[in-house]
């Protein structure tokens, strides 16, 4: 792939220019008050200093006219920055994106979810399971999946992003706790997934959609933090079912373009768990608590996760 030289810059330009705002001067042993900063974070010779290169060539790299930077100082650069994990990680995919030793993109986007995907969505009812795309979008869901997004489905297909969900749609700014959290994390990893096609036509269109019209998104976008999500904790307000805190795992799926099925599930025997299973029936709470354990004849859900479990003797994925 070649290197992009033109006015806009380069990928890695953006990436240094963004970090290097985030970085005060005392971070670094510099003191915080030297001279007047009219913008945050170091200045172009500051860095450069700290990472031993020119402040001439630290300024083509930043705007993009030099696009061969060699691993040294491209650790260099990690280093002064305070970069750990996927940040470091991605300065280097950068780097190696600009000064064009790869060609390599994703694998083209497929939004058709194959029939033996489909059917393992619906193995392991009663956990709350969907598709998405490489960028977020929602491509399938079974049931349980469905009600844990309430009002997405309310939107055409094509306008059914997570990312689009938590910023634009009212339930989706109150479904989680945190949102302030949840939403950062949402971006970030929006980041870490387009870094090597940033040019993207799905990508660009949300992005720029989002950017006119969530001014918290365009603030977090610009920070370009990036993280890449193999599971973790969610906590929900959820408007059907009550409060719960859920854990999910993250699986990619081969041959798609970047397509991923996720999977929540609670810890056996406790009220999230009990909150969760009421998604499956469709239950809401029989009392004012939402977090009451489902009452009876509504526990067709909590039923079949028994026997499930029972069966199987693992945490509720059957034969479905």
């Amino acid at each position: 792939m070649a290197a992009t030289t033109d006015v806009r810059g380069t990928e890695l330009g953006r990436y240094l220019k963004a970090r290097r705002a985030q970085i005060r001067p005392e971070d670094v042993g510099l003191p915080a008050g030297a001279g007047l900063r009219r913008t945050p974070g170091l200045r172009r010779e500051e860095l450069a200093a700290l990472a031993g290169v020119s402040v001439d060539y630290y300024i083509r790299l930043e705007r993009g006219r030099e696009t061969n930077p060699s691993a040294a100082v491209v650790d260099a650069l990690g280093r002064a920055l305070r970069l750990r994990g996927d940040a470091y990680e991605r300065l280097h995919e950068l780097a190696e994106l600009a000064a064009g030793r790869t060609s390599e993109l994703p694998a083209c986007a497929d939004h058709t979810v194959r029939d033996s995907v489909l059917r393992m969505l619906d193995s392991v009812r009663p956990l709350p399971a969907y598709i998405v795309s490489r960028y977020n979008r929602v491509l399938a869901a079974n049931p349980p999946g469905r009600r844990l997004l309430p009002g997405l489905w309310d939107w055409p297909e094509d306008q059914r992003n997570l990312t689009r969900y938590l910023f634009l749609h009212p339930v989706g700014r109150t479904l989680y706790e945190p949102w302030e959290d949840t939403v950062a994390l949402s971006v970030a990893h929006l980041r870490a997934v387009a870094g090597a096609d940033p040019d993207d036509p799905e990508l660009t269109t949300l992005v720029g959609e989002l950017v006119l019209k969530s001014t918290e998104f365009a603030r977090l976008w610009e920070r370009y933090d990036v993280c890449e999500r193999g599971g973790g904790q969610k906590n929900f307000r959820h408007p059907g079912v009550g409060p719960m805190t859920l854990t999910y795992e993250v699986m990619r799926l081969a041959r798609t373009g970047g397509q991923r099925m996720v999977v929540y599930q609670a810890a056996p025997g406790t009220a999230d768990e009990q909150a969760m299973l009421r998604l499956e029936s469709g239950a809401r709470p029989a009392v004012s608590d939402p977090r009451t354990p489902v009452p009876a004849g509504d526990s067709s859900g909590a039923e079949a996760f028994s026997a499930r479990r029972g069966a199987s003797g693992g945490p509720g994925i059957g034969s479905g």
